[in-house]
């Protein structure tokens, strides 16, 4: 794999991940006394975990983290948040959907990256004893959960 390339997409990966956390940080706040905000307190943690395997995967290949790009995610998520919600001011039940889905997003982007660098790990000895597969699968269960509570939040518009 061509170094440069496999570069560029963890760096563009890990911006994906600091947006992710920004965003299920903020969902987390404003859902925090309901069911939703319990599995949003455990995804957080989940989150964090997962981007701290990413920069390991990375640490492995010498790529070093682009600050440029993390902050572009993190600011991106931030402008995000000036959507229209169907209220000028505050959070709303289209908010959670919206939020819900993003966060879906990320995470598929996510269960992509471990199963890329699965792919990889064939090839490239630095990042065998990585638990890709692991990764993968709590990818898929948060998949499944996120849709749990999109699906409810759904309903309540």
């Amino acid at each position: 794999m061509d170094l440069k390339l496999l570069a560029i997409y963890l760096q563009d990966h890990l911006a994906g991940a600091s947006a992710g956390r920004e965003l299920v940080k903020r969902a987390h706040a404003s859902n925090a006394s309901t069911s939703l905000g319990t599995f949003l307190a455990d995804l957080t943690r989940e989150i964090e975990e997962d981007r701290q395997s990413l920069l390991e995967a990375m640490r492995r290949v010498e790529v070093t983290p682009d600050r440029v790009k993390q902050a572009l995610g993190i600011a991106g998520e931030r402008v995000g948040r000036l959507k229209l919600n169907g209220r000028l001011r505050g959070y709303s039940p289209l908010s959670r959907v919206v939020e819900l889905e993003g966060l879906a997003f990320g995470v598929h982007s996510k269960m992509a990256c471990w199963r890329t660098l699965a792919a990889a790990s064939v090839n490239d000895a630095r990042l065998r004893g990585l638990d890709f597969a692991a990764l993968i699968d709590r990818a898929g269960r948060q998949l499944e959960q996120l849709e749990d509570h999109r699906r409810k939040a759904i309903a309540l518009l």
